[in-house]
């Protein structure tokens, strides 16, 4: 399974790039306005410093604007991936820009049959949100796993790209189910690598050692 960050903040993709880890960044509207940064400017800088697609999203409602929007952040760099809702306006972008030859990720998915209209729309990347989907009484896994089989039934070539990641369960379910991405906030990959039975053996390790006298460097 891809890993991808969702920020815009670059020193957290420096950080999970220099691990060899990252596949992707993916963004939003929200991200960008936390980062405190232009748009163009951030988006071209996270581009430059990963290899995997970078998801810059458009803001329009109607379909001829949010073309536009998408043909401008697609020319940022080779490695875009715009980002469009899942509406009807959203579906026809998507099919636009596909023609292009760019890669889309269809956002805001809330059901499987959002899902299905992305993948007939060529999507590249369909991004339910579990964590939100979650917050209003619903399995947002049960979601990933109707996706998966649905995809799975006609061969669509569609990525199902988890998002609204709150914990490591999280993607670890997602990794069970058979997702082909999980993008995540910084503190989740950080929680990803943490066992408490880890942190009780490096002590051990480091105490014994200390009491050996000995160092590998000298």
């Amino acid at each position: 399974m891809k890993f991808f960050l969702d920020t815009a903040i670059i020193d957290e993709i420096r950080d999970a790039n220099a691990t060899g880890l990252l596949d992707g960044v993916t963004t939003n509207p929200s991200l960008i306005k936390k980062s405190g940064r232009d748009f163009f400017e951030v988006i071209a800088e996270i581009a430059a410093e990963v290899d995997g697609p970078v998801s810059a999203e458009t803001v329009a409602a109607d379909h001829e604007t949010m073309l536009k929007e998408g043909l401008k952040c697609a020319k940022i760099a080779d490695n875009i991936a715009v980002k469009v809702p899942l509406t009807i306006d959203g579906l026809k972008t998507c099919k636009a820009l596909r023609a292009e030859g760019i890669m889309v990720n269809v956002t805001l998915c809330f059901s499987a049959n959002q899902a299905l209209l992305a993948a007939k729309a060529g999507a590249t990347f369909i991004s339910p949100f579990v964590g939100r989907h979650d917050d209003v009484g619903f399995d947002g896994m049960d979601l990933i796993a109707d996706i998966r089989q649905i995809y799975d039934n006609y061969e669509f070539d569609t990525e199902i790209l988890v998002a609204s990641v709150r914990h490591p369960v999280h993607v670890l379910q997602s990794a069970q189910i058979g997702a082909d991405v999980a993008t995540f906030p910084h503190s989740v990959m950080q929680k990803l690598a943490a066992h408490p039975l880890t942190d009780k053996g490096l002590a051990a390790f480091e105490k014994d050692w200390a009491d050996t006298g000995f160092s590998i460097l000298d």
